[in-house]
């Protein structure tokens, strides 16, 4: 299989805090990688300089075989992403929102995309309401809509489902599940949830002050460390890492 992500040796420095050390890791077509460590371990840094927001301080990124500091713009196109710590516009409606990213990615055909999103998202009951005045899962869902614009083959997930209730989290993820099987993605999903990350993602990186302390399938990891399930492994390595600082 092709890998469409390569992050080689990649680090980045803020003044005397090394937010990243030197990580690598690839991302194949048709692949979710999971990103799973606590708050403030590089995990938002990482999406950052992978996105081309943030500049390394050392390594690189590569998609698509082209570096992303090189070649932001061309290759912004092909990618997207989704955190629930970055708000739309609120005062437009769904419409105006989607019409708005739709045009910034040039997309082709807008209103059969928008259409498309709106009927697999279940966005039409409440398309012309104001974003702001939606709850958290349908504010959920239109940010969904929005990183899905512009057919991305490279969608990255900055804990997609935090805070929203049991059932739109479970229809969140059959929708991320079903959409990077039918468009052959690459996804990084970063989350806390250890179910999810076990349901959607073939490969695993844990990761904790800014370096991956350890890798595998799911399966492979609980078997390794000797636990029942990813949340036992994911405390172990974090406790043990927080102990040799």
């Amino acid at each position: 299989m092709q890998n469409l992500i390569i992050v080689e040796n990649l680090s980045k420095n803020y003044q005397k805090k090394e937010a990243v050390k030197n990580i690598n890791f690839t991302i194949n077509e048709n692949e979710i990688l999971g990103l799973l460590g606590p708050n403030g371990c590089g995990k938002t840094t990482t999406i950052a300089m992978m996105l081309g927001l943030l500049k390394p301080s050392s390594g690189n990124v590569k998609i698509h075989g082209l570096d992303i500091e090189k070649n932001r713009i061309s290759l912004l196109h092909k990618m997207n992403f989704i955190s629930p710590y970055i708000e739309l516009p609120k005062k437009l409606t769904v419409m105006e929102n989607l019409i708005v990213y739709g045009n910034l990615y040039n997309v082709k055909k807008l209103n059969e995309r928008i259409e498309y999103l709106s009927h697999k998202l279940r966005l039409n009951e409440f398309i012309n309401n104001q974003t702001g005045e939606l709850s958290s899962g349908q504010k959920n869902r239109v940010s969904l809509a929005k990183a899905l614009i512009n057919e991305p083959s490279v969608l990255l997930l900055d804990e997609p489902t935090a805070s929203l209730d049991p059932e739109t989290g479970d229809f969140v993820r059959k929708f991320i599940e079903n959409i990077s099987k039918e468009k052959k993605m690459s996804i990084l999903l970063a989350s806390h949830n250890m179910d999810e990350v076990k349901r959607l993602c073939k490969n695993v990186l844990m990761m904790n002050n800014g370096v991956i302390i350890d890798k595998g399938t799911p399966d492979d990891l609980i078997a390794k460390h000797g636990k029942k399930n990813l949340e036992e492994v994911f405390l172990k390595l974090n406790r043990k890492e927080n102990e040799l600082q």
